[in-house]
């Protein structure tokens, strides 16, 4: 019998290996023009990041904002927005001539959101669903696209950030707030970060650690072009489990 132990633990060490490209065989037909990542991709965790009151208390909303310029009247969204925490305190700092778009792929979760919006009656704040490829944004609309704790569980990350580049007005941003770790520990490294939005046609505009953020702070802008889906070279991942990304 020994003689089919170890082939037997070779096989099993190989799909283990593999099983996070086995996870992406099953695509959405809106992606295949797209390539996959190069890495794993997280699951998806908890809406909750923290409580608020612990974020609060180390005034994390308050620095992002800060360090994204959020002004009275802009227009906004906040993608994988959860229970709402960015999303209220967005909608406060914008003002009443202000918008927030609250976005989720979790239709639970934007129904409990619509409910504390309808609450707390922020009658700048709107909802909408998306889907894990597209964030379904309207063309030329935001000043500003948040995607906090979030960006390491979208599964089609190429078709994602492609699809959201239109959504940007003249001199709009993408603010980043991540975790320096594995992809398949919710987090992502900063230059595997900075690789995948340039190959979707994005350029890094500002980067700082921000341990206050339980992580670091990115912001991106729009290239002059965007570069075609077939053109689109994915960037080299870690495997799943390892501590370091190849770059």
């Amino acid at each position: 019998m020994m003689r089919y132990a170890l082939p037997a633990i070779a096989l099993l060490a190989t799909l283990s290996a593999c099983d996070w490209q086995a996870d992406k065989s099953d695509r959405p037909e809106s992606s295949r023009a797209f390539p996959q990542p190069d890495r794993p991709v997280s699951g998806l965790g908890a809406n909750q990041f923290s409580t608020e009151d612990a974020r609060d208390s180390v005034g994390e909303a308050q620095t992002v904002m800060d360090l994204a310029e959020i002004e009275p009247g802009m227009t906004v969204a906040d993608i994988g927005a959860g229970e709402g925490y960015y999303t209220v305190r967005l909608a406060e700092r914008v003002g009443k001539d202000g918008r927030v778009l609250a976005q989720d792929i979790d239709d639970e979760a934007l129904a409990r959101l619509g409910q504390r919006i309808e609450r707390e009656r922020l009658d700048n704040v709107s909802i909408k669903l998306g889907a894990e490829d597209d964030p379904r944004l309207p063309e030329k609309s935001f000043d500003r696209i948040f995607l906090v704790h979030m960006y390491h569980e979208v599964s089609e990350p190429y078709a994602f950030l492609w699809r959201m580049w239109p959504a940007l007005r003249e001199g709009g941003q993408v603010v980043v707030v991540d975790v320096d770790r594995p992809t398949d520990q919710h987090g992502i490294d900063p230059l595997l970060l900075s690789c995948e939005f340039r190959a979707a046609g994005y350029e890094l505009v500002t980067f700082k650690d921000a341990p206050e953020l339980s992580g670091y702070y990115a912001q991106f802008k729009a290239a002059a072009t965007r570069p075609e889906p077939g053109e689109i070279k994915p960037c080299k991942g870690a495997p799943a489990g390892s501590g370091n990304a190849a770059k």
